[in-house]
């Protein structure tokens, strides 16, 4: 059932792109070219399983931990509530 004016099935089109656009933002994040063995950030060996399990992979697990714990989620809200407006 759509909401107001909107299409039957607006509500899952907008999971559906939701969803979307956060694999699309994961596969852009994931390491990719040559990789190497040792941390570009802290110098360490980084483990051969890691660089087996993440091919092109250039820091460590801890130094990847803090980058990814900086990087803030930028999301998109598609429902456009005035809440998000006045951001």
């Amino acid at each position: 059932m759509a909401n107001g004016w909107a299409p039957d099935g607006a509500v899952q089109d907008q999971i559906d792109d939701t969803v979307k656009d956060a694999v699309l933002r994961a596969r852009g994040m994931m390491p990719s070219g040559d990789g190497s063995d040792e941390c570009d950030d802290c110098g360490e060996d980084i483990p051969a399983a890691r660089r087996a399990a993440l091919p092109g992979t250039r820091r460590c697990v801890a130094c990847q931990a803090k980058r990814d714990a900086t990087l803030r989620s930028v999301g998109i809200n598609r429902r456009g509530s005035k809440d998000s407006q006045l951001r």
